[in-house]
């Protein structure tokens, strides 16, 4: 029987109301995944009335997005961190790949929000621009090692698909549980991005695949 969910006290202050919501927000997608609860259950897990919420948010969505947002922000810290340490771009997109793998394993909520959520960055600027700093952080490194933008996007897609396809079997239990299959599943996504890069950088250069106007 899944237990009752807890209850804060009523009473937040105005001005802590939008944090509360959203961890309260956040501790559910936790539990039940994003889709799994409504703006009225967050109210009742914050401590506020049903209505608090759309002091602050339009509908669930909105709250899901401001959440999303975090999740590119905390993406975008880890990894500038972890690729501070080397300045060799092969090594940059490893220890990204790495990065990505403990993202998604030491903050679940935060990793499934971002990418499980279905939510339309036409919508939300504030999203599709956190977005866009991960992705501006990224591309000049994959354009060090590929021939033209094109086969640079290319890399940063095959090196972030397959960093994020082992973050879901690690969290699957597939590698095993604790310490030890973290760091051997990063050891695996940093491995793999070094092999990527490895053939993505020996293409050859050629004209950018992108449509021409009118066609």
């Amino acid at each position: 029987m899944t237990p009752p969910a807890t209850r804060r006290p009523v009473g937040h202050h105005h001005g802590n109301l939008r944090n509360a919501l959203l961890q309260a927000s956040l501790e559910l997608v936790g539990e039940r995944g994003p889709h799994g609860f409504t703006l009225a259950e967050a109210s009742r897990r914050a401590g506020v009335s049903v209505a608090a919420p759309y002091k602050h948010f339009t509908d669930r969505d909105a709250l899901l997005a401001e959440l999303a947002a975090q999740g590119y922000r905390e993406q975008r810290t880890r990894f500038a961190a972890a690729m501070n340490a080397d300045e060799d771009p092969v090594e940059q997109l490893a220890s990204f790949a790495a990065a990505y793998v403990r993202f998604a394993a030491e903050e679940p909520a935060l990793f499934d929000v971002t990418f499980n959520a279905g939510l339309d960055k036409s919508r939300f600027a504030e999203l599709a621009s956190t977005g866009d700093e991960v992705a501006g952080l990224l591309l000049p490194v994959a354009r060090q090692l590929a021939p033209t933008p094109d086969a640079a996007f290319d890399l940063l897609l095959r090196v972030a698909a397959a960093a994020h396809g082992l973050a879901v079997f690690l969290r699957q239990g597939l590698f095993g549980m604790g310490s030890a299959a973290l760091a051997d599943t990063e050891k695996k996504a940093a491995r793999t991005a070094r092999e990527i890069t490895g053939q993505v950088a020996s293409l050859p250069e050629r004209p950018s695949t992108a449509p021409t106007s009118g066609c």
